[in-house]
Formats: C-alpha cells, sequence, structure tokens
C-alpha cells in the first residue's frame, strides 16, 4: 500500500517512529499473550504437562486468565490508535470512481466535503468517547445534545473511578494512583479509566488527523484522504528496486 505524506524535520520523524513503535509494540504484546495463553491451556493440560508438574513439584497454571481481556484490549488500542495513523499517512482504501470523472475544481471541492463531514465526525466521536470515559475517571461529561456547551457539574455520588476491569489484576506500580483517584481504596484489578483512556484518546488523534488532511487539501498539498491507485504505486515501487 501506498504511504504518503513522509515526515518532515526530526520532529517528525520522531513522531512517526513513535507512533510506529506503538503500534508495533500493541501488537507484539498481543502476540506474545496469545502464544503463551495456548502453550499453557494445551501444553500443560496435555500428559506431557503433568509429568512435568510432577517433576518439577509444582502446580503450572493451565492458562492466563486474564490474557483474554488483555488482548481485547490491546487490540481496541491497536486499532483506534492505528486509524488515525492511516488517515494520517493518507493510507486509507476508498473507492474514486465518481471524483475521477469530474474537473479537477469540482474534485477538490468534492473532496473538501468529504474531509469536513470527517471532522465534524471526529469531532461528535471525541465528545461522546470523552463523555463516556469522564464516567470513570471523575471527571465531569459535557454538557449539549451534539456539540458541548460547558462541563455538568459533579457530584461525589456520580463518581465511578472505583470500576475494574474483570481479570487484570493490577500492577504493584501503579498503586500510587489509588489515593489519588479512589480515596486511597486498594484496587484488585486494573480500573476501567486506564484502559478507556485510548477512547478519548484516539478520538482527538483523530479530529487532529483530519484537521490537517483538511488543511492539506486545502492548500493543494494533497489531493484526496484515501490511498488510489495503490496496486499501480506498488508495482512502480517494485520496478524502482529491481532497477537498483
Amino acid at each position: 500500500m501506498s504511504s504518503h505524506n513522509p515526515p518532515n524535520g526530526m520532529f517528525g520523524r520522531f513522531i512517526d517512529d513513535l507512533e510506529e513503535t506503538v503500534i508495533a509494540l500493541l501488537l507484539g504484546a498481543m502476540t506474545i499473550i496469545t502464544f503463551i495463553n495456548v502453550v499453557l491451556r494445551y501444553g500443560v493440560n496435555s500428559q506431557f504437562g503433568r509429568w512435568l508438574e510432577g517433576v518439577l513439584g509444582v502446580d503450572l497454571p493451565g492458562g492466563l486468565i486474564w490474557g483474554l481481556e488483555a488482548t481485547s484490549f490491546l487490540f481496541a488500542w491497536l486499532v483506534l490508535f492505528g486509524i488515525s495513523y492511516a488517515v494520517k499517512k493518507t493510507a486509507n482504501l476508498g473507492v474514486d470512481a465518481v471524483i475521477n470523472v469530474v474537473s479537477s475544481p469540482v474534485r477538490k471541492a468534492l473532496t473538501i466535503i468529504a474531509a469536513l463531514v470527517c471532522v465534524a465526525y471526529a469531532f461528535l466521536l471525541l465528545k461522546g468517547a470523552w463523555d463516556y470515559w469522564a464516567n470513570f475517571a471523575n471527571l465531569p461529561q459535557t454538557t449539549g445534545r451534539w456539540f458541548p456547551t460547558g462541563f455538568e457539574e459533579m457530584k461525589r455520588t456520580s463518581f465511578r473511578s472505583w470500576y475494574e476491569v474483570n481479570d487484570i489484576p493490577i500492577p504493584e506500580w501503579l498503586r500510587f494512583i489509588e489515593p489519588w483517584i479512589n480515596d486511597g481504596e486498594a484496587y484488585e484489578k486494573i480500573p476501567r479509566f486506564i484502559p478507556y483512556f485510548i477512547l478519548p484518546f484516539g478520538a482527538l488523534l483523530l479530529l487532529v488527523r483530519f484537521v490537517q488532511a483538511t488543511v492539506r487539501i486545502w492548500r493543494g498539498n494533497d489531493e484526496t484522504l484515501i490511498v488510489s491507485h495503490e496496486a499501480e504505486d506498488a508495482v512502480d515501487e517494485v520496478a524502482h528496486l529491481n532497477k537498483d
């Protein structure tokens, strides 16, 4: 697939490397957790596993109880983080059969309209994501049905920071958050506001990327929000590599 909009400058390359590293780490963590879970489930529960337990004199775990939930959260982070990265790289697939048959000015106008619709969608998504996540972080939701008109008044009875995930135990190094957000009460599992943080964060990144894409199209630096003719570009790239 074609990759447009290469980073400019040291800071741009740093952000690109950071985003790609985060995506790779999320994908790698999902793979490792799933692999370990499969090995434990089908290895320890087999005849060889029982023999190994007898030799070692210990009871080996038959699987990671929290593995499925952790993989689900990591997948959500990967998708929501990856969407904004794909918009940034103009790597989303789309159909350009209609805009390719109109004149260049009309094509640009249609593309800008599509970009503005995407900006509006990302803005509404951000509002909804914030309002959902705020419940679990002891933060106020926004007022207004479609567009935020302010923040709701918080009442102590509406705090939801004590909500925990189902299976993932909280690591000891995260217990510093207990006096900050949970009145000093100890967590047994990770509080939900941590994995759910990707909702407003991912929506904010998506909004920023769509705004950036709209500006690029308005200035004439880009022509579309989607990758176009990716097959032809891939063939040209391979041909260029073969010449070298």
